[in-house]
């Protein structure tokens, strides 16, 4: 997983100076961006776009997963081979276990039934094998379940069936990842470099994910764009969840209770469980007192302590451009003293408004406005509205017991504090939008500017660098040639199972599709193509008021008018999936549509494909829906 790239640097156009190949690595295995389909991955080989190679004999059972352990071994194996006196570094990062939660069948079935207990229920329990394995303090209470999140009591009969069955298809894909990272370390151990290999295994990067809604979702970017989805359809594909035609993510209550024994998660950088993470680190020949370290480090104090290790002083110049000291410490005092006083005294954390600051052993936190499994556009809350909470970490490991009434001046020492860290690291001005920072019109971008695009036969483009078509009214275009016996396949295609939209030819008919929920839309033409060359047109008719609204559809063949449908909601983020793309003849990744499987590559010749965001036939709703985004993208860069 490397999720460093902006959206707007992430096509074959680049630049590619902030891809991995330009900043520091050799080799790149992997996938751009925050989250990627374990089934149908959008990975890439150093800059090329490629397709994830199965084995022969484990189709329906090798995801992202595996492959990402069997490149990182190959890996190792190559370069021992070659230079096996020479050291390696290897950042070996799977998109697990970040959703969607997809996991074969063979690791579902290890937990069927496990967590039918409930989340309330399941929290206890964790609790106390935490204090039984001394991973936390004796004295830790257990911090209260949130209002705003239910009981588990309070589910129906068939809301829990769900909710367990999504938990156990995550308890797998984690069984799975830890399955996967074990085969690196034997590979590491198998070229007897096992004791002589500093590890760090940072188990995720946040808290868990409370993104999934109170009940969970059968389709996770559905969910995040505020579409509700039918609890009788989850039902009656309950055996899906975690295969390819799923999306999948728990109910927000499953989150909590996987912070055990923190409150809230993924997030809410203002409490523990959106922020704090196990960390092991693993070096035989060097670490000999081993066991459990308690001093307070964040993720920006690997670096020092790799380079403190490496006897690798930190840069001061690269390629003549002068470096800003790396902010963090090494954390190798605490190899040899497990009770060695902490170096880092001072950490801010801030994410959508949230924020808190850690000095001296105490923290204060304050949690703002939007719970993390609500979205829409900017905040219910005002920034002077927000609570400041503190809490004494040097005897409340859990931040369970807020100080703040009774510590004032501390309380506003640390809020001083904040600031202070806030300015220096580029935190301000504080900015809790949500739907706004998803919307790639509000980004620098290789497509500002224009509205008419033409693409061409095998074109694979990032869907954020694609023909903006959301939240707009548009057209597209296609000039084929059909053969004598006919042609079938994909014309166009944006996304994939998650949601986009497809124009493709089945049995000679075009079709448009349009995906949002697990159920598509779909406009047909009655009538099939005619040999030679032909013209497909599709317009869309937006209605405008809003993002996410729905509009009307009109499919043409050489001018005519052959079918119509409508739309009553689209997706109104900027982008349709996280990692698929915008292809021309085929559908690459995961199909949009259930009627055929990937690629579904188009059999006759696509000359070219035009779309216009901005056609002339706009109405004045359209126009001021244009305006106003193109406004709002002029603020967002002043």
């Amino acid at each position: 997983k490397n999720h460093n790239v902006p959206d707007w640097e992430t096509s074959v156009s680049g630049p590619f100076d902030r891809w991995p190949g330009l900043q520091g690595f050799d080799h790149f295995y992997g996938f751009i961006g925050g989250e990627a389909n374990q089934w149908a991955p959008g990975v890439y080989r150093d800059h090329q776009r490629v397709e994830m190679e199965i084995p022969k004999g484990r189709e329906g059972r090798y995801t992202l997963n595996d492959s990402l352990a069997d490149e990182t071994i190959n890996y190792i194996y190559q370069q021992k081979s070659v230079t096996p006196d020479r050291p390696f570094f290897v950042y070996y990062a799977p998109g697990a276990t970040h959703a969607p939660h997809h996991v074969p069948k063979e690791w579902l079935s290890k937990f069927k039934g496990q967590f039918d207990q409930g989340w309330d229920q399941y929290r206890e329990e964790t609790w106390q094998r935490q204090l039984k394995l001394g991973v936390i303090p004796s004295d830790t209470k257990l911090t209260p379940r949130p209002k705003e999140i239910p009981a588990y009591d309070s589910l129906t009969p068939d809301q829990k069936r769900v909710a367990a069955r999504l938990m156990e298809a995550f308890a797998a894909y984690t069984a799975q990842t830890d399955y996967e990272v074990g085969r690196v370390f034997e590979a590491i151990e198998q070229i007897g470099q096992m004791n002589n290999t500093l590890i760090f295994w940072i188990i995720g990067d946040n808290g868990a994910s409370m993104e999934g809604t109170p009940f969970g979702a059968f389709n996770e970017l559905a969910a995040l764009g505020g579409i509700p989805e039918d609890p009788a359809y989850v039902l009656q594909h309950l055996d899906e969840i975690g295969g390819p035609k799923a999306y999948n993510h728990f109910p927000v209550g499953w989150a909590w209770a996987m912070n055990t024994p923190f409150q809230w998660g993924k997030q809410v950088a203002s409490h523990f469980g959106g922020t704090r993470n196990p960390m092991v680190i693993a070096w035989p020949d060097r670490i000999k007192q081993r066991g459990i370290r308690t001093q307070f480090h964040h993720v920006i104090d690997i670096v020092p302590t790799i380079l403190e290790a490496a006897k690798i002083p930190a840069p001061t110049e690269v390629g003549g451009v002068k470096q800003k000291p790396i902010e963090g410490v090494s954390m190798m005092y605490s190899f040899d003293q497990a009770n060695a006083e902490g170096t880092r005294t001072v950490q801010y954390f801030e994410l959508l408004g949230n924020r808190g600051i850690y000095k001296g052993g105490w923290f204060a936190a304050v949690r703002h406005g939007r719970l993390p499994w609500v979205t829409g556009i900017g905040s219910s809350v005002s920034f002077d509205q927000d609570k400041w909470e503190l809490y004494d970490l040097t005897r409340d490991f859990s931040q369970s017991d807020d100080l703040a009434a009774k510590h004032p001046r501390k309380l506003e020492e640390l809020q001083q504090a904040f600031w202070v860290e806030a300015e220096k690291y580029q935190v301000l001005p504080l900015d809790d939008r949500l739907a706004e920072r998803f919307n790639p019109v509000l980004r620098p971008s290789v497509i500002e500017g224009r509205t008419v695009f033409t693409y061409y036969s095998g074109a694979r483009i990032a869907d954020s660098s694609a023909a903006p078509t959301q939240n707009r009214s548009h057209t597209i275009t296609a000039y084929l040639n059909i053969p004598k016996g006919g042609a079938d396949g994909v014309l166009v295609a944006a996304g994939g199972v998650v949601g986009g939209f497809s124009i493709y030819v089945k049995d000679g008919r075009p079709i448009y599709e349009y995906r949002m929920t697990p159920v598509p839309t779909k406009v047909t033409s009655a009538e099939p193509l005619a040999p030679g060359p032909n013209v497909v047109r599709m317009e869309f008719r937006y209605d405008g008021g809003g993002l996410g609204k729905g509009g009307t559809v009109s499919l043409f063949v050489n001018d005519r008018k052959v079918a119509a449908g409508r739309l009553d909601a689209t997706i109104w983020v900027g982008k349709y999936s996280a990692d698929e793309t915008f292809d021309i003849g085929e559908d690459s990744g995961s199909p949009v549509s259930g009627d055929y499987a990937s690629p579904n590559r188009f059999t006759g010749t696509i000359k070219k494909v035009v779309i216009d965001s901005a056609p002339a036939t706009l109405t004045a709703t359209d126009r001021q829906n244009i305006q106003d985004m193109q406004r709002a993208a002029n603020l967002a860069r002043e």
